[in-house]
């Protein structure tokens, strides 16, 4: 019996020649495969990138453009698919910030072909031989194409974007209660994703980077200066209005055309300096012979477009600057019925001293007849 065991097992089952045929082809047919090299893809788009580059682990080496190429049919349509592409296959040191991809966080701001964007938005150009991608303008560079945001952020906390009340909410434990209405007024600034964007587009920004507040921390203060419900608007406008905080915007509107999210900043900052010059949040008091401009009382009185006459006549209490000042006066003497000539405006381009241009418009104010 054993012997029969064996000799099956030696023999094995029987297959038909026409399975044995088939088992060969198959056969046959890999070990071709096997030597038949795999064909190029024809339909290939090699695109090349310049990339800045800085280490600061190498300080000797000076910042530079690094050119990588990739083929773009391998490649997502956005920017920040390219550069996903480029350091995970072929330069892994390559440094740069990322995180949603849907244009929430903002941490992909770069500036891309000149243009500062987003990279997860921002699609590659279709025409264009090469595309350039450089760190946001101006700012200290940390790594590549990483820079520091600590002076950005710290400028965005100067404007206490939080609510601020003087009176308990009127449903304790509850949200405050606000229209359709003034809600409807934070459309066009809540959604600012704080990307750096704008700011760093703003040629004021580039030039007073640590006294102008830039397009974006604006934004936000007069996001919570409308706010139906903040209690805190006058000590809002009290605490930016100052001629580099505030007034270094020359309405360029560079932050307009570089928002990613189609935000305007420069509307809003306008809007901010319209209620300064319509003394909202400017503390008018009648009846009083003192008066605040921040400058010496005794300089006021030595200057040769005030008397004393003059100084006792003084009605109003104003706090203003050289930038705003004028304003301040023209709107004071509409209060009363007066009506200001533009050789106020005048005056304050020939004269760049606060004191005299302040004496002088409150001594035109009162020679004007009631």
């Amino acid at each position: 019996m054993a012997s029969g065991l064996i000799r099956r097992a030696i023999s094995g089952p029987k297959v038909a020649p026409a399975a044995r045929l088939v088992a060969m082809r198959l056969h046959a047919s890999e070990t071709e495969a096997q030597k038949v090299e795999p064909k190029v893809s024809e339909s290939t788009n090699m695109r090349k990138f310049q990339i800045y580059r800085w280490n600061p682990d190498q300080p000797s080496e000076k910042p530079k453009l690094k050119d990588y190429e990739i083929n773009l049919k391998d490649c997502g349509p956005m920017v920040l698919d390219a550069l996903i592409k480029i350091k995970n296959e072929i330069d892994p040191t390559l440094t740069f910030r990322r995180s949603c991809r849907e244009g929430i966080c903002g941490s992909c701001a770069m500036n891309i072909d000149g243009c500062n964007g987003l990279a997860c938005l921002t699609k590659i150009p279709e025409s264009a031989p090469d595309t350039m991608i450089t760190p946001l303008p101006h700012m200290y560079v940390v790594k590549d194409l990483v820079v520091d945001m600590t002076n950005f952020y710290n400028q965005y906390k100067s404007i206490e974007p939080w609510l601020k009340r003087k009176s308990p909410s009127p449903n304790p434990g509850k949200e405050i209660p606000q229209s359709k209405k003034d809600r409807a007024k934070l459309d066009g600034m809540y959604e600012c994703i704080l990307c750096a964007c704008c700011s760093t587009s703003c040629p004021s920004y580039w030039w007073n980077p640590e006294s102008y507040l830039g397009p974006a921390a604006l934004l936000h203060a007069n996001r919570w200066i409308v706010d139906s419900r903040d209690e805190y608007t006058n000590e809002r406008l009290e605490a930016i209005n100052d001629e580099f905080k505030l007034y270094r915007c020359h309405t360029i509107l560079n932050c307009a055309r570089a928002c990613p999210k189609g935000l305007n900043p420069g509307k809003q900052i306008q809007n901010i300096k319209g209620l300064q010059s319509r003394g909202v949040g400017t503390n008018f008091v009648q009846g009083s012979s003192r008066f605040s401009f921040h400058v010496n009382t005794q300089d006021l009185q030595s200057s040769q477009y005030v008397t004393g006459a003059t100084m006792t006549a003084i009605q109003l209490v104003v706090t203003a600057t050289s930038r705003n000042s004028h304003l301040c006066a023209r709107y004071a003497a509409e209060k009363k019925g007066y009506e200001l000539q533009d050789k106020l405006v005048m005056h304050e381009t020939r004269n760049n001293s606060t004191t005299n241009f302040l004496a002088f418009a409150y001594a035109e104010l009162m020679k004007l007849p009631q």
